[in-house]
């Protein structure tokens, strides 16, 4: 019998488990600090829940902290309680869950607190790449907690009581709550981009569920493949209507229409998440210009072009995928980087990290090219040259330096300043250079396009293509690490 009580914390523990799988580990374990009259008051499993279970048969470890206990507070025992379950979470290989409610460092207990919280982040840097880790926030994480949030591989955040910050909202200078709530779960999810997923209690330990149950337990045991119940070569037709919607179009591609989008709040120009190919798991990287709601009504359009948000998010999505051998497949629609004074403070570091994290991922990577792929933007988003295993261009895809009509007003711009109709040359030598440097054709010719494809066979082209690269093997010059 577990001698922790069956608080909130507890309870969402149940609830994201499969049932009756829980074992506490540690119920035990009480604040050992005497100062401040701690002696008198009672500390049960000093604030946090821990132990494993199982998530659709799958072993997980979980940690809930307790806010009805000092607040949630992190203290030395809280602390070591949580670093024990990553320990024995990376003997096993088995993902880390943390539900967080914590009003952040426990004063009380001064120094042995901060050297807790250093050992949990230590603990989290070495368990990053070898299994998953994911935190949701349910109520206060503020301070030192914030940091261990951000070290995690996913977070989830309610919508409503979580809060997310360093510093409090009152406590930036010039701002208040009511002015702009920078812990707000809207704020985090859409401006700073620190949260995955938002929504209510329920949403969110599903959500939770849902993802592990797609992800590798770690970085070396795949337990992620599910029975595939779709046709393999199912044609998707009309798939090039959503050419705009890439998250629509790795819908329609994926097994039973499965896609989960991660961070889809945070530069939305810019889609990452999973799908299913086969029964395997894929991690997608996609251009966005256009965004439709469910009644089928456009609500959002952008210009097609590389931001530095874009990139960031992009960057980190690759990255994970490559810790833990999961396939990209990257759908291209770019004609090139933003262009505002804002982006441009950022965009040249941004686009290094994405072009670095695509080039130094060794799992398979498939690119298709479902719209304009121009200039250095292309390169960056996993073109032939920087490692594309495989690329596919739809029929009507633009590959080349930069639009035609663009190209033309350069290369011939004194012949069109003499023209007597300068409309007229500009159209046909546009078509002329779209036809020799600029078309899918071109590309494929000098073979950096493997294949022109009809867009209704693209799911059935991409899973044989992950089907040939399974095995895929590729080694990288040895090295400690990158710098980018």
């Amino acid at each position: 019998m577990s001698n922790s009580a069956q608080t909130s914390a507890s309870n969402r523990i149940n609830l994201l488990l499969d049932e009756s799988s829980f074992v506490e580990i540690g119920g035990y374990v009480t604040a050992r600090n005497t100062d401040f009259n701690m002696t008198e008051q009672a500390t049960p499993a000093d604030g946090v829940v821990t132990g494993y279970g199982t998530i659709e048969g799958n072993l997980v470890y979980v940690y809930s902290q307790d806010a009805s206990v000092l607040g949630g507070s992190m203290g030395e025992m809280h602390a070591k309680k949580i670093s024990n379950i990553y320990g024995m979470a990376m003997k096993m290989g088995a993902p880390v869950i943390g539900l967080i409610d914590c009003a952040g460092l426990r004063l009380q207990e001064a120094t042995d607190a901060l050297n807790g919280f250093g050992e949990l982040y230590l603990n989290q840097t070495m368990a990053s790449g070898v299994v998953p880790q994911i935190s949701a926030i349910f109520g206060v994480c503020g301070g030192g907690m914030a940091v261990t949030a951000a070290l995690s591989d996913f977070t989830f955040m309610e919508e409503k009581k979580g809060k997310l910050f360093v510093n409090s909202p009152n406590a930036l200078d010039g701002n208040y709550t009511g002015k702009c709530d920078t812990a707000a779960a809207a704020f985090q999810s859409e401006e700073t981009g620190a949260v995955d997923f938002v929504g209510t209690e329920e949403d969110i330990l599903a959500q939770i569920r849902g993802l592990v149950s797609i992800l590798p337990a770690n970085n070396e045991d795949d337990m992620s493949y599910d029975e595939c119940t779709d046709d393999l070569n199912r044609v998707c037709e009309g798939l090039e209507g959503w050419a705009g919607d890439t998250a629509e179009a790795l819908k329609v591609i994926s097994d039973d229409n499965f896609f989960m989008e991660v961070k889809g709040a945070f530069a939305p120009d810019m889609v990452t998440g999973f799908v299913r190919l086969n029964g395997s798991t894929v991690g997608c990287v996609a251009n966005r210009k256009e965004v439709y709601g469910d009644d089928g009504e456009k609500k959002e359009t952008f210009d097609g072009t590389l931001t530095a948000k874009g990139c960031e998010k992009a960057a980190e999505f690759v990255e994970f995928c490559d810790a833990f051998n999961i396939p990209v497949l990257t759908l291209v629609n770019v004609k090139g980087y933003k262009a505002s004074k804002c982006t441009e403070k950022r965009i040249a570091k941004a686009a290094a990290k994405l072009t670095y994290a695509y080039a130094n991922a060794n799992v398979p990577k498939v690119t298709v090219v479902v719209g304009e792929a121009y200039g250095s933007a292309y390169l960056t988003m996993c073109s032939k040259s920087i490692g594309a295993d495989m690329v596919y261009a739809w029929p009507g895809a633009s590959i080349g330096m930069m639009d035609s009509n663009a190209a033309a007003k350069i290369i011939y711009a004194d012949d069109i300043a003499k023209a007597d109709d300068a409309v007229a040359l500009i159209n046909e030598k546009a078509a002329e250079y779209q036809k020799l440097q600029a078309s899918a054709e071109a590309a494929a010719r000098r073979g950096y396009v493997d294949d022109i494809i009809e867009a209704c066979d693209t799911r059935k082209r991409v899973i044989a293509a992950f089907e040939m690269l399974f095995t895929k093997r590729e080694e990288r010059p040895a090295k400690k690490h990158g710098t980018v």
